[in-house]
């Protein structure tokens, strides 16, 4: 049984912003604050426990000390824990990048794919992602734009704004672009193939690599389809659940053994009480649930993304 407050893995990539320091109370010294992996059993970029009998271990460690326990029996179908979680500020365009699935990057990655969604927490006017292609093309023709730089004009661009989620399936061609943050509930992966990087260049001066022929294997060249609903849910699929959890006072919840609640706080502050330990929380910080918790209290005002796994 445990409530554990997590502390984030920090990744200053170029593109990002600041405001997860001076917004979320990321206690970051370094000038680019990009992402912070709230919720991660990633070799990559693992989180820390900071509350409790556990404060110090990292959360695999956890993970790996209690089995179904801390992640539940819907997570015993999946090899390693399945999700990874995290918060995104774009000041500038991220890449324009695919993620392969399962089949695809287990055999040429060692490491499963990517399926992801995400929330807009933030937007300025007119701010958006790219998300798909407008036209049906061959791998050759896609190809061609990604060597002559044309892929851009192939690609929908859709404005976005806050309180809006994006089911990104593996095999989508997308990016975040700039003036957005997100917070991205995704598989445990960190496959990403790059197809065009609006002409920058990475700490060494030098252009990041492209993935041009992974990209054309994977790539799903067909228009996009309308956007997916699921429901009473934000999203749905075999790896994550997501919901949008408001409270004003007190909201009692509870774990069944089934799976962990992760809670990830975008607005407000509060207290979350289990089995007689109080933890505090504020906009920013995420918070995990284990499965064999049993009840659980909040008091507070929170806007929250709760994030289980389905049978």
């Amino acid at each position: 049984m445990a409530i554990l407050k997590l502390k984030p893995a920090y990744k200053d990539y170029l593109w990002g912003g600041n405001r997860l320091k001076t917004d979320f109370y990321k206690e970051y010294d370094g000038e680019v604050l990009a992402e912070t992996w709230e919720l991660s059993c990633h070799k990559d970029g693992p989180s820390v426990i900071v509350n409790g009998e556990n404060a110090g271990k990292t959360f695999p460690e956890y993970v790996k000390e209690n089995g179904s326990g801390a992640t539940g029996t819907n997570c015993d179908r999946f090899d390693d824990f399945p999700i990874l979680i995290k918060f995104i500020d774009a000041r500038d365009n991220l890449s324009i990048q695919v993620h392969p699935d399962n089949e695809y990057a287990l055999k040429n990655e060692g490491q499963y794919g990517k399926t992801e969604t995400w929330y807009i927490v933030d937007a300025k006017e007119g701010a958006g992602i790219y998300y798909g292609v407008k036209d049906a093309m061959t791998k050759e023709t896609f190809g061609e734009k990604i060597e002559n730089n044309t892929v851009l004009d192939a690609l929908n661009f859709q404005q976005v704004k806050k309180g809006e989620m994006y089911f990104i399936e593996s095999g989508t061609i997308h990016a975040i672009g700039r003036d957005v943050l997100i917070a991205e509930i995704q598989q445990n992966s960190n496959v990403t193939y790059r197809v065009y990087d609006f002409g920058r260049v990475g700490a060494d001066g030098k252009p990041r690599d492209l993935h041009i022929e992974k990209a054309k294997n994977v790539t799903n060249l067909m228009p996009m389809k309308e956007r997916k609903e699921f429901g009473p849910h934000l999203a749905d699929c075999d790896y994550f659940t997501v919901d949008r959890l408001l409270t004003d006072g007190i909201y009692e919840g509870k774990t069944d053994g089934t799976t962990f609640h992760s809670l990830l706080v975008l607005a407000g502050e509060g207290s979350l009480t289990a089995a007689g330990e109080t933890v505090s929380f504020r906009k920013g910080d995420s918070l995990f649930v284990s499965a064999d918790n049993g009840a659980y209290k909040i008091e507070g005002n929170m806007e929250a993304l709760l994030t289980t796994v389905r049978a």
